[in-house]
C-alpha cells in the first residue's frame, strides 16, 4: 500500500532510541524526510545514519524538550534543516521517578510530578505551539501524540507517569476540536509493553538472575509467563509495530481518523476501548 508520504517532512521527538526510533524508520521507508530528535547528539546521529543507509533522508535536532531553552534549539534546528514540518510525532516522554522506574504516590515528590509532566505533556505542547499553526495555515498536517496503556489503565506505582499520559490523550481530543475542518488531524497512539532497548536490558538482567536461556525471544516468553504484563498476543510489541500504525495515521489515507486514541498493546489493557 502506498501511504503517499513521499516528500512529507516529519519531526519525531524522542527518536534516538526505542519506539521513537521505530516510528522514524518506518516513516523514512515510506518516503518521509525525518528530523530525528534526542537529547544525545551521538545517538540521534546514529539513527539518522541508519535512515540514510536505507535510502532515506534524515536530519538531527538536539535538545531537552522539557525546557524552554532545549525546545528553542530543536525548533531552530528543524527550521534550518527542513523549513516547516507536515507531521509532528510527540513521542518524547519518561518517568522522573528515581532511575526512571516505579515510584509511587508517597515516594514521588511534587517535583517528580512536575518533571514528569514536563517530559510527557508540556514538551508536546511546546512542539504543538511551534509547528501546528503553520500546518493549519497550509491546510494540511498530522499531529500524533504517543501516550501509553497507563493513560487509561493507571497504576499507583507509576501515578505521575500515568496521569501525564492521560493528559496526552485528553489534550489530543481538545486540539482536534480546536483544529476542526482545518485539514490537520490529531490522534493518539497508546503502546503497551514494547521490546525496546530498555526492555531488552530488563530481560537480560532478569534472565541472568533467573537462569533463563540467553536467546532474547525465549526470555521474552519466560517474562510473559510471569503475567506481569498479561498479553493476548503471542509476543510483546516491537517499535516498528507502533511505527506502522503511526505511518498510516500520518498518511493522507488516515484523513477521516481524528481525535482518536488507538491502543497498540496486543490486548494488554483489560478494558473495552
Amino acid at each position: 500500500m502506498d501511504l503517499q508520504l513521499t516528500g512529507k517532512r516529519a519531526l519525531v521527538t524522542g527518536s534516538s532510541s526505542g519506539i521513537g526510533r521505530g516510528i522514524a524508520m518506518v516513516l523514512a521507508r515510506e518516503g518521509a524526510t525525518i528530523v530525528v530528535h534526542g537529547r544525545n547528539a551521538g545517538r540521534s546521529e546514529e539513527v539518522a545514519e541508519a535512515i540514510r543507509a536505507i535510502g532515506g533522508t534524515a536530519h538531527v535536532a538536539t535538545g531537552d524538550l522539557s525546557t524552554d531553552e532545549g525546545a528553542a534549539a530543536v525548533i531552530e534546528a528543524t527550521a534550518r534543516h527542513v523549513g516547516g514540518i507536515d507531521i509532528l510525532i510527540n513521542n518524547i516522554g519518561g518517568n522522573e521517578a528515581a532511575g526512571g522506574g516505579l515510584g509511587g504516590w508517597f515516594r514521588d515528590t511534587p517535583e517528580v510530578w512536575t518533571g514528569t509532566m514536563q517530559q510527557n505533556l508540556v514538551a508536546a505542547i511546546r512542539m504543538i505551539h511551534a509547528f501546528v499553526p503553520a500546518m493549519r495555515d497550509r491546510g494540511w498536517g498530522r499531529v500524533i501524540n504517543v501516550s501509553s496503556g497507563g493513560g487509561t489503565q493507571p497504576t499507583p506505582q507509576a501515578a505521575a507517569y500515568c496521569a501525564a499520559k492521560a493528559g496526552v490523550i485528553n489534550m489530543t481530543v481538545s486540539l482536534s476540536l480546536e483544529l476542526a475542518r482545518s485539514g490537520v488531524t490529531v490522534n493518539t497512539v497508546s503502546p503497551g509493553c514494547t521490546r525496546t532497548e530498555m526492555f531488552e536490558r530488563t530481560l537480560t538482567s532478569m534472565g541472568e538472575a533467573q537462569g533463563w536461556p540467553e536467546d532474547m525471544d525465549v526470555r521474552e516468553q519466560r517474562f510473559m509467563d510471569l503475567g506481569i504484563f498479561p498479553c493476548a498476543s503471542e509476543r510483546y510489541g516491537r517499535p516498528e509495530d507502533v511505527g506502522s500504525l503511526v505511518a498510516f495515521l500520518a498518511s493522507p489515507l488516515g484523513a477521516f481518523i481524528n481525535g482518536a486514541n488507538y491502543r497498540i498493546d496486543g490486548g494488554q489493557c483489560q478494558s473495552v476501548n
